[in-house]
């Protein structure tokens, strides 16, 4: 039996997003040229890491069934949130995952973290999510977190414009 705490696993893929969650969708331009060093960020955890995310993780990839527990904040203001990735896409035009909450997550739902290049080259990332509060910090943030959760797609494009610029090593 899984460990997730939210039935509706893979929503995040295969759509629509379910009633009852917050939604989040946001998409950004990156870099003509970009899909490969940008995939392979994401895949990778590259990204989450270079936008200041702490990642425990027991791969050095992202595929279904890995355990992923990123921490947000500073100090002993981190908050960590258990994950286990629930589906992977690695094609030629499109790359990414969604990971959804285990035991121990502040919320519950599932996020998504994918690039897309288009037919005429063009690529984007997309942050797609649903969630709501399973912890009692997060009932009383409200809306003010739910705009951090915003803020935080926001950051990882910005975050996954400036790699997508770098040679990787």
């Amino acid at each position: 039996m899984s460990e997730l705490t939210y039935p509706e696993v893979g929503a995040t893929r295969r759509g629509p997003l379910p009633a009852g969650y917050h939604h989040l969708r946001h998409t950004a331009p990156m870099p003509p040229g970009s899909f490969l060093v940008a995939a392979e960020a994401v895949l990778s955890w590259r990204l989450h890491r270079a936008a200041g995310v702490r990642m425990r993780t027991d791969a050095p990839r992202a595929a279904p069934g890995v355990r992923v527990t990123p921490g947000l904040g500073l100090g002993p203001l981190r908050v960590w949130g258990p994950c286990e990735v629930v589906w992977v896409a690695e094609g030629d035009r499109e790359a990414g995952f969604g990971y959804g909450t285990l035991p121990g997550h502040p919320e519950r739902g599932e996020e998504a973290f994918l690039v897309r290049c288009d037919a005429e080259g063009r690529v984007n990332f997309e942050v797609t999510a649903f969630s709501r509060p399973d912890r009692w910090f997060m009932t009383a943030a409200g809306p003010a977190g739910r705009a951090v959760q915003h803020g935080y797609a926001r950051w990882l494009a910005h975050t996954l414009r400036r790699l997508s610029h770098q040679p990787t090593s």
